[in-house]
């Protein structure tokens, strides 16, 4: 068999892999398969690349790149292995952020080899201007993720300003294909060894590319911290649209799927966000919901709240029927989804039924309560999303909320002045008893104040999330 036609081969058995892998994840249980199956497609593809490739190949090429890879597998394990789920949004950034580089320097590389191609130069243009885009919003996002960048930035005019940057991109990209393609050929001169970039041709694209790191922190920078999840899902599929393009331009079936794969699955997790919040996606960009206090003012709130002690506590959940626990990212922080478990488990074996509340943008990711509560072995069945959860509020005996806050919020309901009215919330004001565990009364990402705090049903149980639930545990377990 050629080594062209095994090579195809091993790029549909990897395709394939990718989207067996894709639909496992969509269940917690065999989330963790799902991913090796598409781990071991990719390594396939990787190695079939190197040894099947044609033409002759230096050893000192070998070399390299076989240290690359070495290189980027220690890093990257050692990497994921020591970060904190707390941590695991800013990860997903920043590896999403490398992903977009790649495929920015894809671009700059090919650039020189393609000329007089129309074809390969959209493909070129399009990954370098959109992988950079995604290379330098990722590390915006990131750096706002970390804390690094916890305000965001408005400059004056600024939605024409992106406009303005968004068009010139656009259009500079357009003549840069135009003048780089046989179409128009300004940037190329003909020779006898065929189409060649005439002198100092390279500096568009890497003008364009600087451009496009530009307008990538413009857009990334003036986006507050609760629209975060919204952010990250679209910058991971500009990620998978620039490395399709990359599969356009060398021909190659794996880059391809792979790269469709990422991207319609971002963008299909974006929009649901977006339908999470209530909020169309040009309202996240331009909106800049979740900024600072004074900008993201409501309805002032006063009031008197009711602060609760874990004995309390554990006596009212002891004589329970149902309990729902609401979990937030304080939660994530305080690396308390262990004990919760055990909070779980305790009152399970004493009779109460036990379900969690998962919003869809809890956290600062999608999916980061799923994957909390998964590490300490919850029951993916007791994860019930929002919509499911709501109607069962009003027979809910106590709903207690760990570290969640805007997604609580009742003035979402019920205050057409704040800026989260309207977006779909956890309706936990419908049950009988509500517990919010907070480590203090300030206001989550949306820089509000949380109409709940001040119902008459609502308690607060103040301290870290860890040490609080573990007290509340202590004190179950010395209930006769």
């Amino acid at each position: 068999m050629e080594k062209f036609a095994l090579l195809e081969i091993i790029y549909l058995i990897g395709s394939v892999t990718f989207i067996i892998g894709l639909k496992m994840m969509g269940n917690a249980r065999s989330a963790r398969n799902g991913n090796l199956i598409a781990a071991a497609g990719m390594i396939a593809a990787i190695f079939g690349t190197i040894f099947l490739h044609e033409g002759e190949v230096q050893p000192v090429v070998y070399a390299l790149i076989f240290g690359a890879i070495g290189l980027g597998t220690v890093v990257g394990w050692m990497t994921a292995k020591r970060v904190q789920m707390t941590k695991m949004p800013e990860l997903v950034s920043m590896f999403n952020g490398m992903g977009g580089a790649c495929a920015a320097l894809i671009g700059l590389m090919e650039f020189e080899h393609n000329a007089g191609s129309t074809g390969a130069m959209i493909a070129i243009v399009a990954g370098t201007v959109i992988g950079s885009i995604s290379f330098s919003g990722s590390i915006i996002a990131f750096l706002k993720l970390n804390g690094t960048m916890n305000k965001p930035i408005r400059l004056p005019s600024y939605n024409i300003i992106n406009t303005i940057m968004m068009a010139g991109v656009l259009i500079f990209s357009g003549w840069v294909v135009y003048a780089a393609s046989a179409n128009g050929g300004s940037l190329w001169m003909q020779s006898a060894a065929g189409p060649e970039l005439a002198h100092g041709a390279m500096l568009f694209i890497y003008i364009l590319f600087a451009v496009a790191i530009i307008y990538g922190i413009l857009f990334t920078v003036p986006i507050g911290g609760a629209d975060m999840p919204v952010v990250i899902s679209l910058l991971n599929s500009f990620t998978g649209l620039a490395a399709a393009f990359g599969g356009f331009l060398y021909d190659n079936k794996i880059m391809l799927t792979g790269g469709i794969l990422v991207g319609s699955a971002g963008t299909l997790l974006t929009l649901v966000m977006c339908k999470a919040m209530n909020r169309p996606l040009s309202n996240v960009i331009f909106g800049a919901f979740g900024g600072s206090s004074s900008a993201a003012s409501g309805t002032e709130v006063k009031g008197s709240i009711k602060d609760s002690s874990a004995t309390d506590i554990a006596i009212l959940m002891n004589y329970s029927k149902k309990v729902v626990i609401v979990p937030g990212y304080g939660l994530a922080v305080a690396q308390a989804q262990h004990v919760i478990h055990e909070l779980e488990q305790l009152l399970e074996d004493r009779g109460v039924e036990v379900k969690y509340a998962i919003h869809p943008v809890a956290g600062r990711m999608p999916g980061h309560m799923n994957v909390l509560l998964a590490e300490s072995n919850v029951a993916y069945e007791k994860l019930v999303e929002m919509e499911d959860i709501n109607p069962e509020f009003d027979q809910t005996d106590v709903v207690l909320v760990v570290g969640a806050n805007d997604v609580v919020n009742p003035a979402a309901k019920t205050d057409p002045s704040s800026p989260i009215y309207g977006m779909p919330i956890l309706e936990v004001d419908r049950a009988k008893n509500i517990i919010v565990n907070k480590r203090s009364m300030s206001a989550g990402y949306a820089g509000i104040d949380n109409l709940l705090f001040y119902d008459t049903k609502c308690s607060m149980f103040f301290g870290d999330a860890k040490k609080a639930l573990t007290e509340l545990v202590n004190e179950i377990k010395n209930l006769s």
